[in-house]
């Protein structure tokens, strides 16, 4: 019987156009699903004949639970090597292969900088009433250059979110549990003796963690009430980083100026939830990494992925 390989959460439908799947050939039958899914149930009956399954980033969660009731799987791609959301031991325990594909940096650290942008100069509001014919020039932007950029991370994409800082004039501070002032020094950027400094000092702070049991929930009431009623938050790492309560409270009774957000804690975020009428968030549906470079990348490593595979010799393995 031929394999059947399910490709998910293809939003924007471009999964099979954006690589050259042909190597399959006749040997594996591709189809691909465009919808979220909202409970296991969906997934088991969407997928359950499957041998293959292609997943982006953490979309769709394989827990435990769910792999279990997915005995035909034998080979579950992810695109990134890194997926929070798929329990590799329950995989291995299954006899599951999880493999990856590489993910570009630049299009997290560009969505980045297109949200701190964005509130500093106001580009949703004033868009919105060019649109609507609405008055011509109602908001005083913000400045960038001279004013302190904070990263609560300074790897692969806090790294070059902290050059892009210093290129317009920034005075560039950054914080980790592990990082040293020699690291920081290697950027050009200086590392704050504690997250409590960094907070009380940035004009934006920009969030580039891993999550992780150090990390969920790092900042909380308390750390954004240390923050200025001037400053933003900026978010594209990962929603449970920030108390996502604390945020909305933070937000509401103008703790801060305003946040640029990419991730959330359900997504996709239901149409009535209030990230999405705050008149101070800027809110994007998690495009950090939705750019044509990284999908062509994917989709094409999720083929030679699978050719490897079915030959006997899978590459780029997570488990």
């Amino acid at each position: 019987m031929t394999p059947r390989c399910a490709v998910l959460d293809d939003y924007q439908g471009v999964a099979l156009s954006l690589a050259d799947w042909s190597p399959l050939g006749g040997t594996v039958e591709v189809r691909t699903l465009r919808e979220p899914f909202r409970s296991e149930d969906e997934v088991v009956a969407a997928i359950g004949d499957c041998e293959i399954v292609v997943a982006m980033r953490e979309r769709t969660p394989f827990p435990a639970s769910l792999l279990t009731r997915l005995p035909r799987l034998r080979l579950l791609i992810t695109s990134g090597m890194r997926n929070a959301a798929i329990d590799l031991a329950a995989a291995a325990r299954h006899g599951i292969t999880v493999c990856g594909t590489a993910s570009n940096t630049e299009p997290p650290v560009e969505l980045t900088w297109a949200l701190i942008l964005g509130l500093a100069r106001n580009v949703a509001t004033e868009s919105t009433a060019m649109q609507a014919g609405g008055p011509w020039q109602s908001t005083l932007g913000a400045d960038l250059h001279g004013r302190t950029l904070g990263l609560l991370g300074l790897g692969k994409i806090g790294s070059r979110v902290a050059r892009i800082g210093l290129a317009f004039g920034m005075d560039v501070v950054a914080w980790s549990r592990n990082l040293t002032a020699e690291r920081a020094a290697e950027v050009g950027v200086r590392a704050a003796a504690t997250k409590e400094e960094l907070l009380e000092a940035a004009d934006y702070v920009s969030v580039h963690l891993v999550l992780g049991d150090r990390t969920r929930g790092l900042l909380g009431a308390d750390e954004l009430r240390r923050m200025r009623p001037t400053s933003y938050l900026v978010n594209t790492s990962r929603a449970a980083i920030v108390d996502q309560e604390a945020l909305l409270r933070a937000l509401r009774e103008n703790w801060i100026a305003g946040a640029g957000l990419d991730v959330f804690d359900q997504e996709p975020l239901p149409a009535g939830h209030p990230f999405r009428t705050l008149p101070n968030v800027l809110a994007l549906p998690h495009l950090g990494y939705v750019t044509r470079r990284n999908y062509e990348g994917y989709f094409q490593q999720a083929v030679e992925d699978i050719t490897a595979f079915l030959a006997g010799s899978p590459v780029r393995q997570l488990n």
